[in-house]
């Protein structure tokens, strides 16, 4: 690692240890499974987390559904585009060059430190975890290292409207509702809410040359559901004021000329996920995913995924 992008970790107020397990990472020296096959020791060639690929540092630390739910939290996944990842330490390597402030290094660090912990809970302790509380954990984490109040939450909880969640109901609900400007294009807002209701993520998508709202509501449950998969929930409710296409997943009718491909794959993600559930609610308790659709309608064609939505959001309700 040149000099100038290790004195960014080394003057970052971390802890030392974290020092020493960045410098793990940047010469592969972390003790991951991938490492012990090297050394002859008989272990699972496989993610302890999620089972779902060889223990590598490039799986553990981009592709685990761990690692990609807290980059996605952390706003910070755009700084790595374009950069190799074949080799986990050049792409460290190349992204610390990158960064200019401390806060952000830390951010960083923080991200990484949270996933290794969150592997060492199963492989030593045997201990299961939720990605919300992984991600309240990486909040307070980051919070510490940059000196707030620790009773100073990142991610304040936004008031919103009366809903169907009945207490202790132990989902997530998932929030999505859809947008358009003429025949132009059009766009989609998905929030994403723990069981007290507490913002956890929000994020905008776009199409172009769609003016159908039925369609493009379709759409936005579709990515919606495949977001909360792609991070590894299993309980999920989703919540939408579309009653048309709302009606017709309940009642398992996928007959409609220009949403039956749609509707079908939709009905294939609530058959394999017996934990998701999707249900209608009125506008004015689907109005802070209606806020994050139009917000992103308006920023078209910019890449809405750069954008803050969870600022914002606190800012706006």
């Amino acid at each position: 690692m040149d000099k100038p992008s290790w004195i960014r970790v080394w003057e970052a107020k971390i802890p030392p240890k974290l020092k020493v397990f960045v410098w793990q990472i940047l010469n592969r020296a972390l003790p991951i499974t991938e490492a012990l096959i090297e050394k002859k020791v008989q272990v699972l060639p496989r993610c302890p987390v999620f089972l779902d690929g060889p223990e590598t540092m490039e799986h553990m630390f981009l592709y685990c559904p761990v690692a990609r739910a807290l980059w996605d939290y952390s706003g910070l996944e755009y700084l790595g585009e374009g950069l190799p990842r074949h080799t986990f330490p050049l792409f460290l390597k190349r992204l610390l060059g990158l960064i200019d402030q401390p806060s952000v290094v830390m951010a960083v660090v923080a991200i990484f430190w949270r996933i290794w912990r969150s592997r060492n809970w199963v492989v030593f302790e045997c201990k299961q975890f939720g990605i919300p509380a992984l991600m309240r954990q990486f909040n307070q984490q980051y919070e510490e290292w940059v000196g707030l109040p620790a009773d100073q939450a990142p991610r304040p909880q936004i008031p919103i409207m009366q809903s169907p969640t009945q207490v202790g109901d132990s989902h997530l609900v998932c929030m999505w509702d859809g947008a358009t400007k003429g025949v132009s294009h059009s766009a989609g807002g998905m929030v994403l809410f723990d069981p007290a209701r507490t913002l956890l993520l929000a994020r905008g998508v776009q199409f172009s040359q769609m003016d159908d709202l039925v369609v493009v509501e379709l759409l936005v449950l579709r990515e919606a559901i495949i977001w909360c998969v792609e991070q590894g929930l299993s309980e999920v409710h989703f919540e939408g004021d579309a009653k048309v296409i709302i009606d017709k997943i309940n009642q398992a009718d996928t007959r409609d000329s220009k949403l039956d491909a749609v509707l079908e794959e939709i009905a294939h993600y609530f058959r394999t996920q017996p934990g998701f559930s999707v249900r209608f609610v009125g506008r004015e308790n689907n109005r802070v995913a209606h806020l994050v659709a139009r917000k992103t309608l308006s920023l078209y064609p910019t890449m809405s995924r750069f954008f803050d939505f969870q600022t914002w959001l606190v800012s706006r309700v």
